[in-house]
């Protein structure tokens, strides 16, 4: 049975309590998965330096992982890609550029040129999710990865950041990303 691990966004999230990722965890459970789903350390910052090493020591992100992230955490999941082999991945709300932003230039995520051909290669499969009312990421940086990793797209107008927020009060559940996972992987769902 595959392991799927959500890797939420910085800022700070909870993963057992904000958004829809204690909703998505229990979800998955009762269907049979093995979910894993921590907050990350650095959460406020984000630095790549310790992302990555936590992904791959402490979280075990394989070849029988499917990766589930949001924002900070999707663009985790691409570099991560380029150097692991992981079942698939859903990336929400992802960006590839520092925007501009100071903080996320810090984070080192942004400074070496991306390997898209390496994440391709290592991803059994990517969707993406993103929304053309993102109030953080315009919609031409989610296009571009979906043009370079050949993802399925999903393309909402009014999820925002797919985050609660005063304007998205309600995303606290996200039944697309079990169509995902049962397109995927139709033997457990």
């Amino acid at each position: 049975m595959k392991r799927i691990v959500i890797i939420p966004g910085n800022g700070g999230s909870h993963v057992a309590t904000d958004n829809w990722y204690p909703w998505i965890q229990a979800e998955l459970q009762k269907k049979g998965y093995t979910v894993v789903a921590t907050d990350m350390p650095d959460p406020v910052a984000a630095h790549m330096d310790i992302w990555l090493p936590y992904m791959e020591s402490t979280l075990k992100m394989g070849e029988e992982t499917i990766a589930i992230g949001h924002s900070s955490g999707a663009v985790a999941i691409l570099r991560y890609l380029e150097t692991h082999r992981l079942a698939g991945a859903v990336l929400i709300g992802v960006m590839h550029t520092d925007l501009g932003f100071d903080d996320e230039k810090e984070a080192g995520w942004y400074k070496d040129p991306w390997q898209w051909a390496k994440i391709k290669e290592n991803a059994g499969w990517i969707e993406q999710f993103y929304s053309t009312d993102d109030p953080f990421i315009p919609v031409a940086e989610p296009e571009l990865i979906h043009t370079r990793t050949n993802s399925v797209a999903h393309i909402f107008h009014d999820r925002g950041h797919f985050m609660i927020d005063d304007k998205h009060p309600n995303e606290t559940v996200f039944p697309e990303l079990i169509e995902v996972i049962r397109s995927h992987d139709k033997g457990n769902l």
